[in-house]
């Protein structure tokens, strides 16, 4: 009986654990986003007092239920309501991204001349005289370490 019954709680346990890890997962990506949430949650259920959404903080299950509570609502419309939410604030970050990215191309395109055209400025005087290269650095590096010791005496 005793194996019938570890078998018949092997299919419960894994449905378990992935949930545990779901709720995980949901409630660490609510925690590291609560605080640009936040605003829109108080838009959309202004009677909530910032303190009281802040204290469930972390806790997507206890964000449904103190919301459910005040606003009236069943947990499953809240959990709806602020899934759309999240949903809108997650296609605002794609666009954003989205709106980002010919400019981190252009910048790389600026970046890549920068260093075709002045790189070859600095290693040309250095290549011709690499002693004075080496004393001018050198000299700048005791300068600065002067300077930089010397505020702690």
């Amino acid at each position: 009986m005793e194996s019938m019954n570890s078998s018949s709680g092997e299919p419960q346990t894994r449905i378990k654990e992935a949930n545990d890890l779901e709720q995980k997962l949901t409630d660490q990506w609510l925690n590291e986003r609560f605080e640009s949430l936040l605003p829109k949650i108080q838009e959309e259920w202004p009677d909530l007092a910032r303190q009281t959404l802040e204290a469930t903080r972390g806790s997507l299950d206890e964000l449904i239920t103190v919301i459910a509570k005040h606003s009236g609502n069943t947990n499953y419309g809240v959990q709806e309501q602020l899934e759309e939410l999240f949903n809108t604030a997650s296609e605002k970050t794609k666009d954003f991204a989205e709106s980002l990215e010919p400019l981190e191309k252009q910048l790389e395109a600026l970046l890549d001349e920068l260093n075709k055209t002045l790189r070859p400025k600095i290693e040309q005087p250095v290549r011709k005289r690499p002693l004075l290269a080496l004393g001018i650095a050198a000299g700048i590096g005791v300068i600065l370490g002067v300077m930089l010791s010397g505020g702690k005496r």
